[in-house]
C-alpha cells in the first residue's frame, strides 16, 4: 500500500499544482524555460503513474476486504463509465455541448470513474486508489469552474454535430477497454 499511496502523491500532486499553487508553474517556467518545467511535470506524472499501477498490484495481491457491494452496482458502474469516456472525449472535441455546459468535462468525467469503481468494489486498496482519484477530481473541478468565473471564461456554443461526435468517440473508445483491454491490462474483464 505504501507504493501506490506514493505513486498518487506523486501523480495527484503533479496535476495539482495549478490547484495548489497556481503561480508555482509561471516561476518554474520563468526560471528553467517551459521545456524543461513540461519534462519535469512529465516525469514526475509517469513515476507517480507507474507507482500507482505497481502499488495497486502489490495491494491487491493482499486483499482487504472493507465491504461487499450489491451486484447491481457493478452495472451501474458500466453505466458510470460509458458516461466518464464520453465527457472524456468531449474534453478533446471541440464545440460540444459537454464542455460548454460544464467547463471542464474530463475532470466530470474522472469524477464518475471514480465514484463508479468506489461504489462497485469494497476492498482497501481500491477505496484508497478511486477514492483519491474522487476526492482530487471533485476538488480540481470546484478550483477550474471557479477560476474560470472570476476570468468569466465563456466556452465555445455547442453543436448537436459535435455532440455526436463526442458520444461516438467516447462510446467506441469505452466498448474498445471494456470489451478488449480491461481484462489484459487491468486482471478483471468488467462483465465476467
Amino acid at each position: 500500500m505504501p507504493i501506490l499511496i506514493l505513486g498518487l502523491v506523486l501523480f495527484l500532486g503533479a496535476h495539482s499544482v495549478h490547484m495548489l499553487a497556481p503561480r508555482f508553474r509561471g516561476r518554474m517556467v520563468a526560471r528553467i524555460g517551459l521545456l524543461p518545467w513540461k519534462g519535469v511535470y512529465s516525469a514526475v506524472s509517469i513515476i507517480g503513474f507507474v507507482l500507482i499501477i505497481v502499488g495497486f498490484g502489490m495491494a491487491r495481491a493482499q486483499p482487504q476486504l472493507l465491504y461487499t457491494p450489491p451486484v447491481w452496482l457493478r452495472h451501474l458502474n458500466a453505466l458510470f463509465t460509458l458516461v466518464a469516456f464520453v465527457l472524456v472525449s468531449a474534453a478533446y472535441v471541440p464545440h460540444n455541448h459537454f464542455k460548454q455546459k460544464l467547463g471542464h468535462p474530463m475532470l466530470a468525467g474522472v469524477k464518475l470513474w471514480a465514484l463508479g469503481h468506489l461504489l462497485a468494489m469494497g476492498y482497501l486498496h481500491d477505496v484508497v486508489l478511486f477514492g483519491a482519484f474522487l476526492v482530487w477530481a471533485v476538488a480540481d473541478f470546484a478550483v477550474s469552474r471557479r477560476r474560470d468565473r472570476a476570468a468569466n471564461t465563456v466556452y465555445p456554443r455547442g453543436t448537436l454535430a459535435f455532440d455526436a461526435v463526442a458520444v461516438v468517440v467516447g462510446v467506441v473508445a469505452w466498448a474498445i477497454f471494456v470489451f478488449l483491454l480491461h481484462g489484459p491490462l487491468i486482471g478483471r474483464h468488467p462483465f465476467i
